[in-house]
């Protein structure tokens, strides 16, 4: 999948120091390339990836992709309904079981559960049917060059260089229009760090070989921070009235205390305290689906920093490690692009930084949401509705 733009902040955590650049961004492209290779050679980068880069163009279609992000402006529940699919359920469980010595592997080395590497493989590429028709290079060339966001894209170009140097991957290798590659969707600097031979080959192919893609995932799972054999969320049954300011992903508390507020399982049951804290996130409110958050699922936001699609990832990966369908409950009308819009305006107008007027709920907007919510005396949970834009 292709649902990136959102997630590239957290790639700097692992991305390969480079040498100081004489230019980031912008003026002549050819020009600005040179200086791209200078940087390279000093890096080591030889004949095959300096030519790769002089080849290299630039992509309108990239630059046009990274402007374009609608689909986040679904809610929680549209996404996961589209996402979530039949299809990628079964086809998940085949794949488990087809390559169940392989996720085996990849659970005992990296202790990375296989529903979680499966859940990753399902939304990127479908098992890697569609990878991406994007020239890689020429796509981070052109967004490295762009200057609306150009660090965290610049960061992959000689890792990038580096793979193709060394022949790991073709000049004109495909993928994603912000530079992943494979079954998984890699970028150059994990695939550079994490990649693991998991077929014994001598090489690291995580465009064909499934072995290779799942130790790989495994690794870069682990390298997040990923806690072996703890869970990653839990879907809850919230009671009417609780402390809502206590609500939220960062906000991990006992589970003894979730309960102490009402919180149950979904069929009513109590919560089983193991000794975890977790968080209470609702995605769509305080009367829409309702999930415990812990430690691993922070890892999921270092994937993709869209709230929307780690839930729903994380979600898959419940899914197929056994866990029912989400109960969607009765969430308030949430508000339409345009809508949103004019609130993040008045969020803006009252001093928040919301990022980008761009009608996407994101993080930022979340959380301002939350304390203009608190101000006005109304329950905290983060969702936008008419009442509160009304009362802005």
């Amino acid at each position: 999948m292709r649902l990136r733009s959102q997630a590239l902040a957290a790639l700097l955590l692992c991305a390969t120091a480079l040498p100081a650049m004489a230019q980031e961004c912008g003026g002549d492209f050819e020009t600005w390339k040179q200086g791209v290779a200078a940087e390279a050679k000093a890096a080591g980068v030889g004949a095959a990836g300096l030519d790769a880069l002089e080849d290299a163009t630039f992509d309108e279609r990239a630059l046009a992709r990274d402007r374009a992000q609608g689909v986040f402006t679904q809610t929680f529940i549209e996404f996961s309904n589209r996402m979530i699919s039949a299809y990628r359920l079964k086809q998940g469980a085949a794949n488990m079981k087809k390559y169940a010595d392989v996720f085996a592997r990849a659970d005992q080395q990296f202790g990375v559960q296989a529903p979680v590497i499966t859940a990753f493989w399902a939304l990127e590429t479908d098992f890697g049917a569609v990878q991406g028709d994007f020239h890689t290079l020429s796509a981070l060339v052109t967004l490295s060059h762009d200057c609306r966001r150009p660090q965290l894209f610049r960061q992959q170009l000689v890792p990038l260089l580096e793979l193709i140097d060394r022949g790991v991957l073709p000049a004109d290798v495909k993928g994603a229009w912000a530079g992943e590659i494979g079954q998984t969707q890699i970028l150059p600097s994990d695939y550079l760090a994490r990649g693991v031979d998991g077929d014994g080959d001598g090489k690291i192919d995580l465009r064909n070989s499934v072995p290779d893609v799942i130790m790989t995932t495994a690794n870069k799972v682990l390298s997040r921070g990923w806690k072996r054999d703890e869970p990653w969320i839990q879907e809850v049954r919230v009671p009417d009235e609780m402390p809502w300011d206590q609500t939220g992903r960062t906000n991990k508390l006992p589970l003894t205390q979730w309960a102490q507020w009402g919180v149950t399982n979904p069929d009513g049951s109590p919560l089983v305290d193991k000794g975890l804290k977790a968080g209470l996130a609702l995605p769509m409110g305080r009367k829409g689906p309702a999930f415990l958050t812990y430690d691993n699922f922070d890892v999921y936001l270092e994937w993709n920093q869209s709230f929307t699609y780690a839930l729903t990832a994380a979600n898959l990966a419940a899914r197929l490690a056994g866990a029912p369908p989400l109960d969607p409950r009765n969430p308030e009308q949430g508000l339409n692009n345009e809508q949103m819009k004019a609130l993040q305006t008045k969020l803006e107008g009252r001093g928040y930084d919301v990022g980008t007027v761009d009608g996407i709920l994101g993080t930022n907007t979340r959380e301002a949401i939350r304390k203009e919510q608190m101000r006005l005396g109304l329950p905290v949970d983060g969702w936008p509705t008419t009442e509160l834009l009304a009362k802005l």
